[in-house]
């Protein structure tokens, strides 16, 4: 007898999950370089519509039109903007950002020689913030309307409000001047400075980490106790801005029926709130570190100038004094970048915590 019974179907097969994952890798990186693309854009437009003539910078009011009209040659600025814009983006991209016309070193290689203070003060200035900020917005979050509520956000709106050189300046009268509990301006006192300049070996450019490298523990409590002041500051504006947003992340989490219905199993109250709750509230909770982050690098110039902290952002406030816009503009598309890197990376993260954004 014939077998009447239709074939077994055969499964069709789906969508390569690497298909998908090469495709957002590909998206993230169209978008960094659009991106960057967009930053170098606009310093060049920036560098060529302000009231400066970088050429008087360079050779001097008194030089003469010749003298000016031989460096303008020089430097190509006798070209068409086109042509200007793209000798600019190819020198961007080989890393030539640049020479300073105040100390006719190139821009890129001063950049790297203060952006480790600024990266080590704004992270540590982070962690303040996250340490801190977290788990006060967890526990305004989980008392709403409580004496511990008010304290948290009291304490977030005087963060807010304040000016930054106001604190800075109050820390430095209270810590420094009359209790004697930390340091004062600077990384390193200036015996310690020397030794770093010309006895230690400089791995990272960041004090703390070379210091316990090369097991120099006495400039390690040194730099520990110049920075542990200026970090807690951005620390503090940090905090207010994680905890605010912690709180309303974790009370909309709270309100859901999954907590419901975890609370009614009888599930520890802890649990509840630091596995349940947190898995969710972590997906935007990076972003907001991540912008937080961004935030201090860029914005901790006056921070730095309180604090005579020879960072990036007092670089590039020193240049603009002196009109040295090469390297006014090299440190922002410096500042940029970090700001790009750090938004990829949040991107990355948030996909990582969550399976939604993978699939």
């Amino acid at each position: 007898m014939a077998n009447t019974s239709s074939p077994a179907p055969v499964p069709l097969s789906g969508p390569s999950p690497w298909r998908g994952r090469l495709f957002g890798l590909g998206t993230s990186l169209l978008s960094l370089m659009l991106t960057l693309l967009g930053l170098l854009t606009m310093t060049f437009i920036i560098a060529r519509v302000v009231p400066i003539d970088p050429i008087l910078s360079i050779v001097g009011e008194r030089a003469t039109p010749a003298q000016i009209e031989t460096a303008r040659q020089h430097f190509g600025l006798d070209r068409p903007w086109y042509v200007q814009y793209g000798i600019y983006l190819w020198d961007a991209l080989q890393g030539d950002l640049g020479v300073s016309i105040r100390t006719r070193e190139p821009v890129l290689q001063e950049v790297a020689r203060y952006f480790p203070a600024t990266l080590e003060l704004a992270t540590l200035g982070t962690l303040f913030g996250v340490l801190a900020g977290v788990p006060a917005g967890v526990l305004a979050a989980t008392r709403p309307g409580s004496f511990a509520d008010q304290i948290v956000r009291i304490v977030g709106l005087v963060g807010y409000s304040m000016p930054v050189f106001w604190l800075g300046l109050l820390g430095l009268l209270v810590f420094y001047g009359q209790l004697d509990w930390v340091a004062g301006p600077g990384r390193l006192d200036a015996s310690y400075q020397m030794l770093l300049e010309f006895q230690m070996t400089q791995y990272t450019g960041i004090i703390l980490i070379d210091a316990a490298l090369n097991g120099a523990w006495d400039m390690f409590r040194n730099a520990i106790s110049h920075i542990i002041l200026p970090s807690a500051l951005l620390g503090y504006v940090s905090m207010a801005y994680i905890s605010r947003m912690t709180r309303s992340f974790m009370m909309n989490e709270l309100g859901q029926e999954y907590i419901t219905t975890a609370r009614v199993k009888g599930m520890p109250e802890w649990r509840v709130i630091w596995v349940h709750a947190m898995r969710n509230v972590m997906v935007p909770l990076i972003t907001v570190i991540a912008l937080s982050y961004a935030y201090l690098l860029e914005g901790a110039v006056l921070t730095e100038t309180i604090f005579a902290w020879p960072g990036l952002g007092r670089y590039i406030t020193d240049a603009l004094f002196a009109n040295d816009m090469p390297a006014v503009l090299g440190g922002t598309v410096v500042v940029g970048l970090a700001f790009v890197t750090l938004n990829m990376i949040s991107d990355i993260l948030y996909r990582l915590v969550d399976p939604r954004a993978r699939a």
